[in-house]
């Protein structure tokens, strides 16, 4: 588990880089492979609650996406600073919030008391999973990071896949998924201990995460998956079943130009932090250029792209590609905008997603022809809009905040974990 410390800094970073994707692809196959294994051992109605519980759990775990950038910027700046209270408060929240939820889930979504309550013990869970996440994030010990994001999908996905593969039906799968979320936990921390002796003593005058911060977080990471899924959930409600069915298939092609580059963003999150505003440019022009690489790919081999998502009957459609491909990209930009406001310490980051995810709602609703066409365009549109503005326009609150002296010294000198 521990990196080598030959070759140049650039090539640990490059090394370390290719590390995340990699996790982040194995974390990404294991949640598709999970209802393809559902799809061929359940019936019907036990296999519409097991998407269901999937979408809950997916929703109610952005509070742990949030922890993990908050801890992340918090770790960056302020090493060895304390989190646990956060985290606790952090989880319990998100699970009592589905407790609330219960009679709404059992009426509406005719879930069993059994489901919900499995559904609020993994959500404990996973929410937990992101202190262990974040600390690895702020800290830039990447390899280490990659190898905790693999255990947490494994924990996450693999028990209920194996369990379904025997047979089982969904309330034992979702158990065995929970027990194996549990058991991942105790190896995340250890994946995660701290690289030397330092910080006992010291970091207890070290100031602790606030609930504020986390809170900020996310509801970023909660404005992120509502605008990146707006123009999906409008096609449902506005297309016909053909169309919509389309429509779906071409959002695949969205979320991976969304999704794609975000490694950058990863990586770039804690020096962020501690005030690298060259880094900024950096990584939006890098991103930048990765999402016109996809577009061009997308309009040169449109109809193999909308086949490998969709299945032949979908080919025809491959004319469309590009401008799917050109809304993913064009999120990845205002992702990592509002990636870095959160490292800077800027109020209500998200507050542009949320206007955007608006104005998307009036445009697809009352505007826009209720078409396929429609719709991509409105999507492509607000995308495009919302990015030129982020972009172009930080925030003057964008002033990150003076790093710490500990952290400035980790900077100028890195110590052998620092991306391992």
């Amino acid at each position: 588990m521990t990196e080598t410390t030959a070759g140049s800094g650039p090539s640990r970073l490059g090394a370390a880089g290719a590390a995340v994707a990699v996790a982040a692809m194995v974390t990404n196959g294991l949640a598709y492979l999970l209802p393809m294994v559902g799809a061929r051992h359940l019936a019907a109605e036990e296999l519409s609650v097991l998407a269901t519980v999937l979408a809950l759990v997916a929703i109610a775990g952005v509070a742990g996406v949030g922890l993990q950038m908050a801890v992340a910027v918090h770790r960056a700046r302020q090493p060895g600073a304390p989190t646990v209270r956060v985290t606790l408060v952090t989880a319990a929240v998100a699970a009592g919030a589905v407790v609330v939820a219960t009679p709404l889930m059992v009426t509406a979504l005719r879930l069993s008391l059994t489901v919900v309550a499995l559904v609020a013990a993994t959500t404990f869970a996973v929410v937990l999973a992101g202190r262990w996440l974040g600390e690895l994030q702020g800290e830039q010990r990447f390899l280490r990071l990659a190898w905790a994001m693999v255990v947490f999908a494994v924990g996450r996905y693999a028990g209920m896949i194996v369990t379904l593969a025997l047979g089982a039906d969904v309330v034992d799968t979702l158990l065995a998924g929970l027990v194996t979320a549990y058991l991942v936990l105790p190896v995340l921390a250890w994946i995660a201990r701290p690289a030397s002796a330092d910080g006992g003593d010291t970091a207890s005058v070290r100031s602790a995460l606030r609930v504020r911060q986390v809170l900020s977080a996310g509801t970023a990471a909660l404005a992120m998956l509502v605008v990146s899924y707006a123009d999906l959930i409008f096609a449902r409600q506005l297309l016909s079943p053909a169309d919509s069915g389309a429509y779906s298939v071409g959002t695949v092609l969205t979320k991976g130009a969304l999704w794609a580059p975000q490694v950058i963003t990863v990586l770039a999150l804690p020096r962020l932090a501690v005030g690298d505003r060259r880094l900024r440019t950096t990584m939006l022009a890098i991103i930048g250029a990765c999402g016109a690489v996809l577009v061009v790919a997308s309009a040169l081999a449109g109809g193999f792209a909308f086949r490998l998502a969709g299945g032949e009957a979908y080919a025809q459609l491959g004319e469309y590609a590009p401008f799917f491909a050109a809304t993913g990209a064009l999120y990845a930009l205002v992702f990592a905008v509002v990636n870095a406001k959160i490292a800077a310490g800027a109020r209500w980051s998200s507050a542009p997603l949320w206007v955007a995810a608006g104005v998307l709602a009036v445009l697809t609703m009352l505007v826009a022809p209720r078409t396929f066409q429609g719709i991509m365009w409105c999507a492509l549109a607000v995308a495009a809009v919302t990015a030129l503005v982020m972009v172009c326009t930080p925030s003057r609150r964008d002033a990150p905040r003076r790093p710490s002296s500990t952290a400035s010294v980790e900077r100028r000198n890195p110590s052998p974990e620092a991306v391992g």
